[in-house]
Order: C-alpha cells, then structure tokens, then sequence
C-alpha cells in the first residue's frame, strides 16, 4: 500500500464517514435519547436514497431531493412510531414490520432493483466544479456543513419544551405521563425526527456512491450503533449534548477509517458485515470487562487493607 493510495483511502473515509454519520445521530435519537429499539432504519435509508434518486432523475435540485429525503423518512418513523403507540406493537417488531414492508415500497420508488446516477447533476459534483475541487473534498466538505446544520438545529431543538419532554420519556416515560404529557406524541415526533436524519443520509449516500439501491440500508443499523458506542468511548463522561452528537459523528468516522484500512490490508468485502458484528461486539464488551477489572482490584484493595 502505497502513501498516495493510503492518503486517497482517507480522504474518501472521512468524506464517508461524515455523511454516515448524519445516520448515526438519527440512530442515537431513537436508541438513546428516546430508549426505542427502531430496527426500521434499514428501509428508512434506502428510502431516502431512492427518493432523491428518482427526483434528481426527474430535473429537481439535488438539495430540494435532499429535503424530500428528509420528509420521506420522517414519514416512514411515523409508521413504525403509530405501530408502537396506537397498536400496541413491540417498538422491535414495529421497526421490523416497517423495513420489510419499505423493501417492496422502495422498489416502487425506484421502479428497479437500483438506479445509477452517474449522468445525474448531484450536489457533490456541483459543488466539485463550482470550486474546481475533487469530488472526494467536495463530499468532506457538504458533510461537514451539513453535519454542522443539523447538530445546531437538535442542540437547538432538544432545549426546547417539546424536545425536553423527548428526552424525559426516553428516561421515565411514566413520570411524563404523570406530568400530563402525551408520550405518544412525543415518541411519534422523535421517531419521525430520527427517520428523517436517516432518510437524508440516504439521499446524500446515493449522491456520493452515484446510485441507488433498494438494499444499500442492509447494516445500517449495526453502522449506526458501532458509531454511537465509538463517539461514546472518546467521551465517555461528557454531559455537553453537543459534544456527543458531534462525538457520534467522530465515531462514524473512526469507523470508516478503520473498514477502509482493513480492506486495503486485504480483508475481503464478504467478511466486512463479520468485521463490522465483531467490531460492535468489542466496544459493547469493553466498558463492561473495564467495570468487572475494577471492581476486582478495589475488592482485592480493601481485602488487603483489612488484613
């Protein structure tokens, strides 16, 4: 592996990283700050992407796809949130329920199995002419402004009554109810809020990738939990909610990097779902053993001193 190959495989990884991201933080709306397990972000993604595919196709403004993107998520976090409250379905089922019914939605959307892009005018290759920059630069740079944008509308928008009252039911959904809050409500508008990061992922990872597919969410969900519990072992003890959703972002990236690495030192691509489940499973088991380390060196310390 050569420096000039090694330095491209970063660029692109970062570029990748970033826009994955975005997911991620949508991932951490429903899994953390709301404490719902939504297994529907698999199909929520591919929406996005095939939303934006087909409208960009059809000579709409890649940025106005973008947007749509955003809406056709939110809808599809509707579904799997009126699932949950209205019809009493277990929130993994209801997720589950979502995801394969949008497999066969997509394919309406796309009205193929994938859609290239190549001939399309995307955001990423505007930009990229406009500054005369590559695109792989050009990606990096659209993700960060958007990564930006939206962790100051959420740091905005969590401080507000409405996303207080999220946080709360994620935390004691019981207490918030006591309170007069309609807990319905606020999980419908999480989950929509959370879908809709994921739909506009989506539509930006076509763009970057110059296709989409009906099957590019497959995994998403494992991608979006690796990020969390990476930006979370960098920061573990930040209580700062801006910092985590940008830690979410960095841990998106460390992961690229790391996949884009292990490929280039040979790993096949029909292992990196493996890699990917190992990965996950080794930051999940890390805090735990760390935990179990030191309570067995304090019990050993005061064992000692008692003697």
């Amino acid at each position: 592996m050569t420096l000039t190959s090694l330095f491209l495989t970063l660029q692109g990884a970062l570029g990748q990283g970033v826009i994955w991201g975005i997911m991620a933080i949508g991932v951490f709306i429903s899994f953390r700050l709301l404490d719902f397990a939504d297994l529907s972000v698999d199909g929520s993604l591919a929406t996005g992407g095939c939303v934006a595919a087909v409208m960009m196709i059809n000579g709409f403004p890649p940025i106005i796809a973008v947007l749509v993107a955003f809406f056709a998520g939110a809808l599809t976090g509707a579904v799997t949130a009126l699932l949950n409250t209205h019809f009493k379905i277990p929130a993994i089922l209801a997720g589950i329920l979502t995801q394969l019914g949008l497999y066969s939605i997509n394919l309406r959307i796309l009205g193929r199995s994938n859609q290239t892009l190549l001939k399309v005018d995307t955001l990423f290759k505007s930009v990229s002419k406009s500054l005369n920059i590559s695109t792989q630069i050009s990606i990096l740079l659209i993700g960060i402004l958007f990564t930006v944008l939206i962790v100051w509308i959420l740091y905005w928008f969590f401080g507000t009554e409405i996303g207080s009252a999220i946080r709360a039911t994620g935390s004691n959904e019981q207490m918030v109810r006591a309170l007069g809050v309609n807990t319905n409500t606020t999980k419908i508008l999480a989950l929509m809020l959370s879908n809709g990061l994921v739909g506009i992922s989506g539509a930006l990872i076509a763009q970057t990738q110059g296709s989409a597919d009906v099957k590019m969410g497959i995994g998403a969900i494992v991608i979006g939990l690796a990020s969390i519990i990476i930006g979370e072992s960098f920061f573990r003890k930040s209580k700062n909610f801006m910092l985590t959703l940008f830690a979410i972002v960095l841990g998106s990236v460390v992961y690229r990097v790391v996949v884009a690495l292990v490929l280039q030192l040979g790993l096949s691509t029909d292992d990196l779902k493996l890699f990917t489940a190992i990965l996950v499973a080794i930051f999940l088991a890390t805090p735990t053993l760390l935990a179990k380390k030191r309570q067995t060196s304090i019990y050993k310390q005061q064992v000692g001193g008692g003697k």
